[in-house]
């Protein structure tokens, strides 16, 4: 957790008469320092690749900044396979996370040239039908190791009572069946994890695919190219966390590496993540002005931002960190509920949050943002939402997604054919 802000009160005044509240702000310079540093910490591997997962900040302008720096993405839906194109990234950099998908996805997916990253078993026919009666050359199976796998938390849940992956049983069917019909390159994928701060979990999680990669090879003759960690790494939203430390998880992978898939042929195997939370998570800020105040059983402040512009608070509970502008270092000697305009009681970005005094007009920063933020918002109570603004290396503001409007709100309905209507 931080409480830096990379502009001045001063500048965020002036930035707001640009661009009024609500808005999300996100740091150029520190994204890019942050992919660098993230892929300095695995570069003891032969190959090595981050497919930043879309869904944590579907922004095209993000995705091409993480592009420059060697990035691909994660996929998991038409939209998000648009966007990694309209950044320029394309064939296997994409990897297309398959979840109930639709056949038109899955043939754009292979018309990218995508890594298609299979759910089921039974998705294999699906996809050869999809695909008219022919496989790509390269697949990958997401498997989910049930209880086998410690863990999990109230987020993704445990292994066993998640939707995703195959089972052990069904991968090795799953792979035996698709060399048979002509697959020439497999990958191995997991997801078990959701804002994990523990980092011996993703060591762990490298032991179990690599003890795979060795049976598979053992008893099915195929050699496993890749492994794709999932994401999952954690970021600190509060000050007593600790933020995961990725040179001592590599490490401990990198000794895994060299102890199970050195010594059975299987190296050089990529190491791939696909990670969101930890590469844009710390360098995004929700910007708002206190509109209301209210003094009855709790004291609240009303801002002009809602959970339709960040829904993490309302809907896990979860921590973010909130500054309020030109006020950092006094005194938290008041006690609020920082709340939005939904008709909601779960509206809340801050419960019973220790803050400096607010007045009327004061300028809020709620932290840690830039993942699964702007991305989760919704339009319930038909709440519009907030824009994107890009701060960039040379300190000027780029808006890269404009605010919503009552137009695009009414965009879909036929406002014209309901004077009519009976």
């Amino acid at each position: 957790m931080s409480t830096y802000f990379p502009l001045s009160h001063d500048e965020l005044v002036s930035l707001i008469k640009r661009f009024p509240t609500p808005f999300y702000l996100y740091d150029e310079k520190a994204i890019r320092e942050n992919m660098r540093a993230f892929t300095k910490s695995f570069s003891m591997f032969p190959i090595f690749r981050e497919h930043f997962a879309v869904k944590a900040l579907p922004n095209p302008y993000i995705l091409k900044i993480l592009a420059d720096e060697g990035c691909g993405t994660d996929c998991s839906s038409l939209a998000e396979l648009v966007l990694s194109k309209t950044a320029g990234i394309t064939g296997e950099r994409i990897m297309f996370t398959s979840n109930e998908t639709p056949a038109s996805e899955y043939q754009y997916a292979f018309e990218c040239g995508a890594i298609i990253n299979m759910d089921d078993i039974s998705h294999i026919d699906f996809l050869k039908n999809a695909l008219s009666g022919k496989l790509p050359d390269t697949l990958c199976f997401r498997y989910n190791p049930g209880a086998l796998k410690k863990g999990g938390n109230e987020i993704i849940g445990k292994p066993e009572e998640a939707k995703y992956g195959l089972t052990r049983e069904q991968i090795f069917s799953a792979y035996e069946k698709c060399k048979s019909e002509g697959v020439k390159h497999f990958g191995l994928h997991t997801m078990v994890a959701s804002n994990e701060l523990n980092p011996d979990f993703f060591i762990d999680t490298a032991d179990i695919l690599f003890d795979l990669c060795v049976e598979i090879k053992n008893l099915l003759g195929i050699k496993i190219e890749f492994v794709d960690l999932g994401g999952g790494i954690g970021i600190p939203y509060k000050v007593e966390q600790k933020a995961v430390d990725l040179d001592y998880v590599a490490s401990g992978i990198k000794k895994l590496y060299d102890k199970k898939i050195v010594p059975n042929d299987l190296s050089p195997l990529g190491i791939y993540w696909e990670c969101g939370r930890p590469i844009t998570g710390p360098y995004g800020y929700l910007v708002a002005r206190a509109i209301h105040e209210k003094h009855i059983w709790r004291e609240y402040i009303g801002v002009d931002a809602s959970m339709a512009d960040l829904m993490r608070p309302g809907m896990y509970g979860a921590y973010h960190e909130i500054t309020v502008s030109g006020k950092e270092h006094m005194p938290k000697e008041c006690v609020y509920d920082i709340v939005g305009s939904l008709c909601e009681n779960c509206d809340k970005f801050a419960v019973q949050r220790k803050l400096p005094k607010i007045s009327i007009g004061d300028i809020l920063i709620i932290h840690d943002a830039g993942a699964h933020g702007r991305a989760m918002g919704f339009n319930y109570n038909g709440k519009l939402r907030c824009g994107e603004l890009l701060l960039r290396e040379d300190r000027s503001v780029v808006e890269i997604r404009r605010r919503e409007t009552l137009d695009d709100y009414f965009a879909t309905l036929n406002m014209e054919g309901v004077q009519s209507f009976r």
